[in-house]
């Protein structure tokens, strides 16, 4: 029995080492991959997702403004969640022709209403998290060290263990934003975020600098 549990892990590691080396390869610096490179590559896996929502958030705004003119109303704003959004200031806006707008929302103005709401959640939740991500950077060097690691995880109940590579830390991040945004974790993100906060991390003007040039 003891063999056939030994035998078992064995070959489990056999086939998650070649996994890890592949991930480990794929980080900034190939081999050297450190500590230094979760920060860039976790913010770029968040950034690469505001830049979709922000696109869709922006077509469907476009669509609701074209269906309320069509209407000759004014079209309300519903109130924001989260990281603040103001697809006004973001350029160039774009312009849908009544063929293209009818086609994406058979259901008109109603149907077009709700894609914005949902895509606004969306995108504010990306954003947000791209906040904790940078919260996370105590001393804003664009790097985070290992206290700042193993805060950031554990404010999301994962483990730190320093002896486990980069790349191990990197995907559980990268995994919790992707679990987080698709079922809308805001709630769970926020409790994070003051996790962070209570052991004195703070959103620096440095962090809002960031923040605003991707929201740009």
């Amino acid at each position: 029995m003891v063999y056939f549990d030994l035998h078992t892990m064995a070959t489990a590691m056999n086939r998650i080492l070649p996994l890890l080396c592949c991930l480990w390869v794929s980080l900034p610096g190939s081999g050297t991959a450190s500590l230094d490179d979760i920060f860039e590559a976790f913010t770029a896996h968040i950034q690469q997702q505001v830049q979709s929502d922000k696109q869709t958030f922006l077509d469907a705004d476009a669509c609701t403004q074209w269906f309320y003119q069509e209407q000759g109303r004014t079209p309300p704003r519903p109130p924001v969640q989260g990281a603040a959004l103001d697809p006004v200031r973001w350029a160039p806006r774009r312009v849908f022709e009544a063929p293209e707008c009818q086609t994406r929302y058979p259901g008109g103005l109603k149907a077009a209403r709700e894609d914005f709401s949902r895509t606004q959640t969306s995108l504010s939740l990306s954003l947000t998290f791209y906040e904790f991500a940078l919260v996370g950077d105590r001393n804003d060097d664009g790097h985070y060290n290992a206290v700042e690691l193993r805060d950031m995880l554990e404010s999301f109940g994962l483990p730190f263990e320093g002896l486990v590579v980069p790349v191990v830390h990197l995907a559980a991040l990268n995994g919790k934003f992707d679990a987080i945004y698709n079922t809308g974790g805001l709630d769970v993100l926020m409790t994070s975020m003051g996790t962070l906060y209570d052991k004195g991390y703070r959103f620096t003007s440095q962090d809002r600098a960031a923040l605003n040039r991707i929201s740009e």
